[in-house]
């Protein structure tokens, strides 16, 4: 049974914060606890640790329950003489998440350090089995950091301009919405050999773009065996028609691992893509095209019941 309590900035429930909510969590739980967030504007930082798993965090909408900050991996001081106070790309997001099995629905994270700051990652996931759902990702450079685990996300829309969706996670985003604010790179993976099975699926999604043409990629390889695969997406004009981009590193054109699947769109041009990077064929395709891929062991089945633990707002 899962234990349910809510929050309210007003007073009128159990927390007025959501850290305040994720702290009442005993360390080392091991029954699920649903935060219900109350729909407000939330300007805080929020940590999950490690010894916090089996959270849920669900608010009504995600446009009008929003969690936002806005520090930067190389934040300065100016009250003192000019100094480097910023936490690093890894410390500096508005929400890190380490505890396992994490859930969220219906929730906006956002950081809103404005373009030009550098890295201001809205939320950072190390932590294994978490899902998200209607959700929305909001920044512009390193938006959403899937450091470390296995994630899904679905019906989630995800914005920004720089390796936007970046780290070293075994993800499937699917029927997601990705928004390339200005020119950059959708993904920076960064898988470190070919003996990992980390890397990112984008299934059934859409990306679009600013209105202009031409001016972001798809990815680059932040690791030299970096693996992403878009598979069955719609690709606006935004999309360089070459595609990927080598991060200025012609070696990792031997190992990096770009993939696209019968995708479409003005964008989606396999003609003139990077010969480094190719079109799967249909076989090779089958292995990311399910849930199998972030969710191998058909025994016991992480995915299935994080599906049956979305519990609605108002139940």
């Amino acid at each position: 049974m899962a234990r349910v309590v809510t929050v309210a900035r007003e007073g009128n429930g159990d927390y007025r914060t959501i850290q305040e909510a994720i702290d009442s969590v005993p360390l080392g739980n091991t029954c699920r606890t649903v935060i219900r967030v109350s729909p407000g504007i939330y300007k805080q930082p929020l940590y999950v640790p490690k010894t916090k798993n089996l959270i849920t965090l669900a608010g009504l909408r995600p446009e009008i329950t929003v969690i936002t900050w806005d520090n930067t991996a190389t934040k300065i001081d100016h009250h003192q003489a000019p100094r480097v106070i910023g936490t690093g790309t890894f410390g500096c997001g508005t929400v890190i998440v380490e505890g396992e099995d994490f859930i969220s629905e219906n929730i906006t994270f956002e950081n809103s350090a404005p373009e030009g700051s550098g890295q201001a990652v809205a939320i950072r996931v190390t932590a294994d089995r978490c899902a998200f759902y209607n959700c929305r990702f909001l920044g512009w450079q390193d938006t959403l950091y899937l450091h470390y685990g296995k994630q899904y996300l679905k019906d989630c829309y995800i914005e920004g301009s720089v390796d936007f969706i970046f780290g070293n996670s075994t993800a499937l985003l699917e029927h997601c919405h990705i928004h390339c604010k200005s020119g950059g790179y959708i993904t920076a993976q960064s898988r470190k050999s070919c003996q990992e099975t980390t890397g990112y699926v984008f299934l059934r999604c859409v990306i679009t773009g600013n209105g202009g043409t031409s001016y972001t990629y798809l990815g680059r390889p932040w690791g030299p065996f970096g693996r992403v695969v878009f598979a069955y997406t719609y690709m606006d004009s935004c999309i360089k028609h070459h595609g990927w981009n080598n991060w200025g590193k012609a070696e990792n054109e031997r190992s990096a691992c770009f993939y696209e699947y019968r995708c479409f769109g003005p964008g989606s041009c396999p003609e003139k893509r990077v010969t480094w990077a190719r079109e799967l064929m249909e076989d090779e395709a089958e292995q990311f095209l399910v849930h199998a891929f972030i969710d191998p062991n058909p025994e016991r089945p992480w995915l299935a019941q994080r599906m049956a633990l979305r519990i609605p707002f108002s139940a």
